[in-house]
């Protein structure tokens, strides 16, 4: 890949191209977005499929995501954006302005059951914005401005979590994808047909200039911390495995606690375990049991059979292995105790990601020159960035979550938060498509 030029040069001078010709601006002259626009936008896919205390659930694949989708399908076709739609759904909206590979934007539109109004749709209509302030101030850019949502980002009804993306930059074969069970049944492939969103665009995608997401941090630090601006530096890698433990049925009553194979009891041992392990390793180590299914699940009979979720996170590989190493050697030791049975799949792997440092720069030095604090830091959760790191240089931009509450109807961002995370994202975008900064495939 060739190496863009250091980001000190970038931060001397930025330059912004109008129809009438370049002039050189400085940081309070930089273009800024329409924080009206991106309200209402934001606000009114919101009334798209609401759930009390309002946030929204718009599960991948249903008829409630299709009602979202057209919706910012709509708002691209207002923009004259050129749409594609590809083989796994994710929709791309270009504006064509300038040549070669687009400077991309994006990030997903569906939900979990229980989802906020921000998480993923913030990114997507900021993207939006973007667009329209270019076009409005009538920029002339060396390079297409895009913007993207991807399909089944959450993994909330399909495996694995970022598939639109994955399959978008040829980590995951589209027949394979096409073919994966939802939790409730159906074939993915069916889905994606019936709502109307099976493309025609192949994959692998175009692979962009650069990629550059803008996300709510889902988290707590950036709040309590007192930053307004996070320059993610990676993503955490993620380990999700499906835990199956066969006990025996037996009497609530009369089978003493000696002679008990009790899956409940396993199940509990494996959650303290894995609470223990995350402190115990520290740092950016966390583990979590967010599903326990008991059978029969009666309140008299010991547990026969007990299913649960493990989901364990780091920022670095070498810990993930050695946490992945000590939880199935653990295991193996409460079956021997036990006498029980306990099988392990694999339902999600993925390495930890590191950012492009041009990229994490270019938002840390933009962000300053706007006045905000900033704040390096991974990313606890998965995202659609971490997929495109795979094929160009990449980043993301974070902004505050109040009480660090996501997945959840109570999530909430300030608005001054979310127009200065928007307005990062628009001089980022401007500047990426400069010529000085050469793709691989340029060189």
């Amino acid at each position: 890949m060739a190496q863009m030029p250091n980001m000190s040069a970038f931060e001397l001078n930025i330059s912004y191209t109008y129809a009438m010709g370049s002039i050189a601006m400085s940081s309070t002259e930089a273009p800024s977005i329409s924080a009206a626009r991106l309200m209402s936008r934001l606000n009114e896919l919101a009334q798209v499929c609401p759930i009390d205390g309002g946030g929204n659930c718009r599960l991948a694949l249903t008829a409630e995501d299709k009602l979202g989708r057209d919706l910012v399908l709509n708002w691209m076709k207002e923009l004259g954006l050129a749409i594609t739609i590809d083989t796994i759904g994710n929709v791309t909206g270009t504006w064509n302005t300038g040549s070669g590979a687009p400077v991309m934007t994006g990030s997903h539109i569906d939900t979990v059951r229980t989802g906020g109004r921000f998480d993923g749709n913030y990114g997507v209509l900021a993207g939006l914005e973007v667009i329209e302030t270019c076009q409005t101030l009538k920029l002339e850019l060396q390079r297409p401005l895009a913007v993207t949502f991807f399909t089944n980002e959450e993994g909330a009804r399909f495996a694995p979590d970022m598939l639109g993306s994955l399959v978008y930059v040829g980590g995951m074969q589209t027949e394979d994808a096409l073919d994966v069970l939802a939790i409730d049944g159906p074939r993915l492939g069916d889905e994606l047909e019936a709502i109307g969103y099976n493309g025609s665009m192949p994959c692998p995608g175009v692979v962009p200039h650069a990629f550059i997401e803008l996300h709510i941090e889902q988290g707590p630090l950036l709040e309590a911390q007192g930053f307004v601006i996070g320059a993610v530096t990676g993503v955490q890698g993620i380990s999700w495995q499906e835990i199956v433990i066969e006990g025996q049925s037996n009497h609530a009553g009369t089978t003493p606690m000696s002679l008990r194979h009790d899956a409940a009891y396993i199940a509990a041992r494996i959650t303290v375990f894995l609470r223990e392990l995350a402190l115990r390793f520290g740092d950016h180590q966390v583990c979590t049991v967010g599903k326990l299914d008991l059978f029969p699940n009666l309140v008299n009979v010991v547990a026969a059979r007990a299913t649960l979720t493990l989901d364990v996170r780091n920022t670095d590989e070498h810990l993930l292995q050695q946490a992945e190493r000590e939880i199935a050697d653990f295991m193996q030791v409460l079956e021997a105790q036990e006498s029980v049975t306990i099988s392990a799949r694999q339902l999600v792997r993925f390495k930890p990601v590191v950012f492009d440092e041009r990229v994490i720069a270019l938002v840390d030095t933009i962000s300053k020159k706007n006045g905000h604090s900033v704040k390096r830091m991974p990313s606890g959760a998965g995202h659609d960035a971490q997929m495109l790191a795979r094929v160009c240089p990449s980043g993301m931009i974070f902004v505050p979550s109040v009480n660090g509450i996501s997945h959840n109807a109570a999530e909430f961002t300030n608005t001054s938060d979310l127009v200065a995370g928007a307005n990062v994202l628009l001089q980022a975008m401007i500047a990426l498509t400069s010529h000085e900064f050469a793709s691989s495939a340029e060189a």
